[in-house]
């Protein structure tokens, strides 16, 4: 039986660490000679080293005492790298333990694989210096800081026997977002979920500055982690034979502890669980460690000056070679390699073995993916036979299908929110399921809380719900997060890294699975924020995400609860997308059928025949289209308006919800061609399109097209603590000035009568809602008449 605290055992951990650090040195500036077997000469060195070593030994030997942790108690484990720059731990490691040949065979394990290994990090072509999509065993890429302990929790909902080690670098502990992370303890049940060991890595040093919690006693942070609910334990030192004992009977500790923990309360039904103090393990080891202690008189281990590279050796400046060289011999690579550059067998013995590996769990590779059941939204549909006769909350109705969802995916579907999803409408959910919370609750006051539960929203975080979400999809489970509009701004870099790993994940990697898609609902929308005003408008999600590369991205702006429901089928069953959803929960008219949503998510658009007096192949005066559920109300009640007053005037009426279908091919493979985009808009009539966003989309839509003759009534960064219909008059998203742009546009001084009134009816209007504090009469109580 193996002794995994042996003298002998530690040892070999040893050699594994400083196999990892030789690799990880030899990464940064080698491009051949990886092993020094011959002088080092110029054409051995890289023109620029790239890359950061001030976090790589520390986390090297984290990595190592891991693998021995993951043997002694044979553990479902996965690896974290939180620091943001330094993708040579997971590389260097998972090269010794055989899995990087694995995933790329042409990197072989001899001295010539290693030259290859050493050649492609940061360098043009090759890998890149952070735990990017192509690192085995990475689900978190780590360069924008801040998310670690948010995928780690995502990652462990619903994996009962998972472990994410999860190192978070000092640096990155000074985030928002990362002290937010503490919390997620709250939402962890130590019977239907894993468990997240945060390894609060304390190496003293950023970029040029020390570090905050590096300077902090280790009283003063047990007091800190005793309040956020964990239960601290600390490593510290820089002897390595010293450290490497303290280590290795600390991770016992808190491994076994998580044992217990989870033992004690499987005992019981999880919905008696309560939340436990878990473990966190804070490590004091210097930035740089094993490093160079000084250069040119100034120190280096120890603080901000290891964090890149530390001394000055390159293709063109090598008069401080012997530095590099020795610093390299340091790690006796001779007890580390056999003759032919292989790591030697005694050193590799020691790695997890299979899918034990940290680098080739399941879990980091888009886990098991479970199917969703997509249960059936049509027992939901709204009737609307008559359209625009049934007022209905499109969020609400949409909350049964969720309720359904819930029900038929008890394991693989999760809700995600920040504090919004009764705001948001979603009460519907709660019929059948509660928020998961561990903390302390008030049962005379809490509504739907519980330990057990599959909405997650009682943090007033986005980063975390955001993050949450990430973490729970990209381990290969299914769910969405609705938040307010304006504030899914608050993420959207958070949104931007995720679109960047799936692009990555298919370009660069012929080994990754499909993730299901990220599904981002935003509500609470520009056009209704008669309570918040300004300060919550802001449409922006939509621009940002349609710069990004198209095959990745979808934005969907259904009108109504049908085109939702169909929206939303669509976007839950995709994968590798990321999916936006505008919609709205204020009472809406109610227009479109099921055969007629299933259209306009099919296609993206549609031509309505009852908001048109055309033929699909005659040639209309006037062309009205409309994306979001304002905007798709307002072209409508636009239409009527001029058709009474015109009533021979051809109208053509589209609604779309998949926006970015409108796209030139040129720009999207999946855009309409001309011929289809001039049968839709003609190629010289006047276009009048009511858009839920930034007018700068819709132009940059009909740029590469034929007809530029389009008036676009959009969001036009205007609000104020007003009522709903004034929110749109402000930015003249709104009927009558829709209704007077057609009319001039298609009769020009013909309709000089009509657009005066026109003018008049928004004077009266901005009068009346002063006076009243509501929308006038006409507006509140407008229906729906067919022009057909």
């Amino acid at each position: 039986m193996t002794d995994f605290n042996s003298t002998d055992y530690l040892s070999k951990v040893d050699a594994w660490w400083r196999a990892a650090n030789y690799i990880s040195v030899a990464q940064m500036y080698l491009k051949d000679n990886p092993l020094l077997r011959r002088e080092v000469t110029a054409e051995d060195v890289k023109v620029h080293p790239i890359g950061h070593w001030g976090t790589i030994s520390g986390q090297n030997f984290i990595y190592a005492h891991l693998n021995r942790v993951i043997n002694k108690y044979d553990l479902d484990m996965f690896y974290i790298e939180g620091p943001g720059h330094g993708g040579q731990v997971m590389v260097s490691n998972s090269y010794i333990d055989g899995s990087y040949t694995e995933r790329y065979p042409q990197i072989t394990q001899d001295e010539e694989g290693l030259k290859q290994l050493c050649k492609i990090f940061s360098f043009p072509g090759g890998i890149a210096s952070h735990a990017a999509p192509e690192t085995p065993g990475s689900i978190h890429e780590g360069g924008e800081l801040g998310y670690a302990l948010s995928h780690a929790t995502g990652a462990i909902l619903d994996n009962p026997d998972v472990i994410a080690a999860t190192v978070i670098g000092d640096g990155e502990a000074e985030t928002g977002p990362l002290t937010a992370g503490w919390f997620s303890n709250t939402f962890i049940n130590p019977v239907n979920d894993g468990a997240v060991l945060p390894i609060l890595y304390l190496n003293g040093g950023k970029i040029h500055n020390p570090t905050i919690m590096a300077r902090k006693t280790d009283e003063e942070l047990t007091h800190l982690f005793n309040g956020f609910g964990w239960k601290p334990y600390f490593v510290e030192g820089t002897n390595p034979d010293l450290v490497h004992v303290q280590m290795a009977e600390t991770l016992d500790k808190v491994i076994e502890e998580i044992k217990a923990i989870q033992t004690e309360a499987r005992k019981h039904p999880a919905e008696e669980a309560s939340q436990p103090a878990w473990p966190v393990l804070i490590v004091r080891i210097p930035n740089g460690w094993t490093g160079p202690k000084e250069w040119n008189g100034e120190p280096i281990e120890g603080g901000f000056r290891a964090h890149q590279v530390p001394i000055p050796v390159e293709a063109g400046h090598m008069e401080h070679i012997d530095h590099l060289t020795d610093w390299l011999h340091s790690y006796r690579p001779e007890e580390l390699f056999d003759e032919k550059g292989y790591v030697k067998e005694e050193i590799r013995a020691i790695s997890p073995k299979g899918d034990r590996r940290m680098s080739m769990n399941p879990i980091t590779n888009a886990g098991v993916v479970k199917k969703l059941d997509l249960a059936d939204w049509r027992k939901h549909a709204i009737d609307t036979s008559t359209p625009g006769a049934l007022m209905k909350q499109d969020m609400i109705e949409f909350g049964n299908y969720v309720a359904d969802l819930v029900e038929a995916n008890p394991d693989n579907f999760r809700v995600f929110g920040p504090d919004e999803t009764k705001s948001n409408r979603l009460n519907n959910v709660f019929k059948v399921t509660n928020r998961q919370w561990l903390g302390r609750r008030d049962e005379s006051y809490d509504e739907w809380i519980s330990p057990v539960g599959r909405v997650i929203d009682s943090q007033l975080s986005e980063h975390q719900a955001e993050g949450f979400l990430e973490g729970y999809v990209l381990t290969g489970r299914h769910g969405f997060f609705a938040s307010y509009e304006s504030f899914l701004r608050v993420v959207d870099s958070m949104i931007t890294q995720h679109f960047k790993w799936l692009r990555k994940s298919k370009t660069h990697t012929d080994w990754r699975k499909n993730y299901p898609a990220l599904n981002l609902i935003a509500t609470s929308t520009v056009f209704q924020q008669d309570h918040n005003g300004y300060t919550h408008q802001d449409p922006g999600l939509l621009t940002h995400l349609a710069e990004k590369t198209p095959e990745y991205i979808r934005e969907y702006l259904p009108a109504d609860s049908n085109s939702l429901f169909a929206v939303m089928e669509k976007a839950l069953a995709d994968e590798d997308k990321v999916n936006v959803i505008v919609t709205s929960k204020h009472p809406r008219p109610q227009f479109y059928s099921i055969a007629e949503a299933e259209e306009l998510v099919r296609e993206g658009y549609k031509v309505i025949d009852w908001a048109s007096n055309v033929s699909p192949d005659e040639e209309p005066d006037v062309v009205f289209a409309a994306a979001g559920t304002e905007p798709n109300l307002e072209v409508l009640a636009g239409i009527s308006i001029l058709h009474k007053a015109f009533p021979k005037l051809k109208i053509r009426f589209i609604n779309v919800v998949d926006i970015l279908k409108l796209r030139s091919p040129k720009v999207d493979p999946r855009g309409l061609s001309d011929e289809v985009f001039n049968k839709l808009f003609t190629t010289d009539k006047p276009v009048i399109f009511g858009f839920h966003g930034y007018e700068g989309m819709i132009r940059d839509l009909f740029f590469d097209r034929a007809n530029h003759n389009v008036y676009i009534h959009g969001y036009r960064e205007n609000g104020d603590i007003t009522t709903p219909f004034d929110m749109r008059v402000m930015s003249e998203m709104d009927r009558f000035h829709i209704a007077k742009d057609a009319a001039q546009a298609a009769l020009g001084d013909k309709a000089s009568a009509f657009a005066q009134e026109m003018d008049d009816k928004v004077a009266y209007h901005t009068a009346y809602i002063r006076e009243n504090g509501d929308d006038i009469p006409e507006v509140r109580d407008w229906k729906w008449e067919n022009i057909n």
